[in-house]
């Protein structure tokens, strides 16, 4: 899911090199932390967040551990 998420973001950003993700297990939930740079937090949002909802509708939709859910949120490099 890692790589997923990261080929979808440095395919969106102008600053590929900026793109990480960290992923954090909490019980049953998996939380992503996609980090960009800060110009690049509108491409990757999009438009009244149509571009960060697309992304996670494709992390539902990857398979994933059973009973397990995923969130991501998305923060500016620092």
């Amino acid at each position: 899911m890692d790589e997923l998420i990261e080929f979808i973001a440095r395919h969106l950003v102008t600053d590929r090199d900026a793109v990480r993700v960290t992923r954090r297990d909490r019980g049953r939930v998996t939380i992503y932390e996609l980090e960009v740079d800060q110009r690049d937090m509108g491409r990757v949002i999009g438009r009244q967040g149509r571009m960060a909802t697309a992304i996670r509708t494709v992390m539902r939709a990857a398979p994933i551990g059973q009973g397990k859910r995923c969130q991501l949120e998305i923060v500016e490099a620092s």
